[in-house]
């Protein structure tokens, strides 16, 4: 049976009075998994996990770890007596010691031999086993993530935080680092949470991902279903691409749009009333580039992407589409091709009213 690692309760934060860095949240992580705070700069997320660490104390909830209080009206562990491994965002290593001495850095109450064997045995799991001797500038940034993570994980942490991990590497280092970091913390079955900004490295990395939006969770979920099943339009604006398209409800779930009548997912929360207004989410691959349809559309943008094509199109009604095409399907600014749906669940939200 899966046990919950992280339980964090109506946990509420604010640095200054009456302005709310986190609202009340609530959420769970279970023992061996992999989670994300996934938001824009600003919206709380690395709060969070300084909430968790013990760097700050909230105004209000709780937070425990296996079972243990850390951090509630009643309780507050120190940060280093909370058995939780920290990766911050610049790394933090210390400049004037060697790489091995940075790893021994967390290691209290050893022998120098054991000491020296869990260094090792740290290097060998981040491959710097030849690098122990070295100092923090004569490391590329891949590496010192990877030493970063192997101080962290030297102590044998319940819980291992991660704060931007990967903000500061390139594009393609970051990709490869991400899936590496995964691997690991799977192969050693640690529980892990990670801040970002990121989707497409949230979603390489973590089982679950909860979506933040200042300063409360708007949705926690797979990736799958953050894109294809989004709870709030926060969600579905945030995540991936896509574009609203007005609609109006009838009998069955149904909603009649300028593209056809569509029928709303019977597991998403929106009521669907005849006459009623409703905006329909539409993402790229819903529309699908077709010859022989009669629908068309104006092509007014467009993005190379190598395999596919990212097309911005214009109805003849004036609203706007996105389309992912593949790349050999290359069409000129201003040519008007034809389209499809092709949608597996319509998302439907109350159409706003104007103000």
């Amino acid at each position: 049976m899966t046990q919950h690692l992280l339980d964090i309760k109506q946990l509420s934060f604010a640095y200054t009075a009456g302005k709310s860095t986190c609202k009340a949240l609530n959420f769970k992580i279970n023992e061996g998994e992999i989670a994300c705070l996934l938001g824009q700069s600003g919206c709380g997320k690395t709060t969070v996990l300084r909430l968790i660490a013990g760097f700050e104390r909230p105004l209000a909830g709780s937070v425990q770890v296996g079972g243990r209080e850390l951090t509630s009206p009643h309780a507050f562990v120190e940060p280093e007596d909370r058995g939780i491994g920290y990766v911050f965002q610049d790394f933090a290593l210390f400049p004037h010691l060697t790489i091995a001495k940075n790893v021994a850095f967390g290691l209290r109450n050893m022998s120098s031999e054991a000491t020296n064997h869990r260094v090792a045995e740290m290097l060998q799991l981040v491959g710097m086993s030849k690098y122990g001797a070295r100092y923090p500038h004569e490391l590329s940034g891949g590496q010192r993530q990877r030493i970063a993570l192997a101080r962290a994980l030297a102590p044998r942490p319940s819980l291992l935080l991660m704060d931007e991990p990967f903000s500061s590497l390139d594009i393609e280092l970051r990709e490869k680092l991400s899936l590496e970091v995964r691997e690991l913390l799977k192969s050693q079955h640690i529980t892990a949470l990670f801040v970002t900004h990121d989707q497409n490295e949230a979603f390489s990395i973590a089982d679950t991902v909860s979506v933040m939006n200042k300063g409360v969770i708007e949705q926690t979920d797979t990736a799958y279903n953050l894109y294809h099943r989004p709870a709030s339009r926060f969600v579905a604006d945030f995540v991936g691409q896509g574009v609203l398209i007005a609609g109006r409800g009838m009998a069955d779930r149904m909603i009649d749009t300028e593209l056809g009548n569509m029928h709303a997912a019977d597991d998403t929360s929106v009521a669907i009333e005849s006459g009623g207004s409703y905006d329909v989410l539409l993402r790229p691959d819903d529309i699908q580039h077709d010859d022989h349809s009669p629908t068309t559309a104006m092509v007014i943008h467009k993005a190379f992407r190598g395999a596919d094509i990212l097309y911005t199109l214009r109805l003849d009604s004036g609203t706007q589409l996105l389309s992912l095409v593949p790349s050999h399907h290359n069409h000129e600014l201003g040519q008007k091709i034809g389209i499809r749906t092709e949608i597996d669940h319509v998302v439907a939200f109350p159409a706003r009213r104007a103000t």
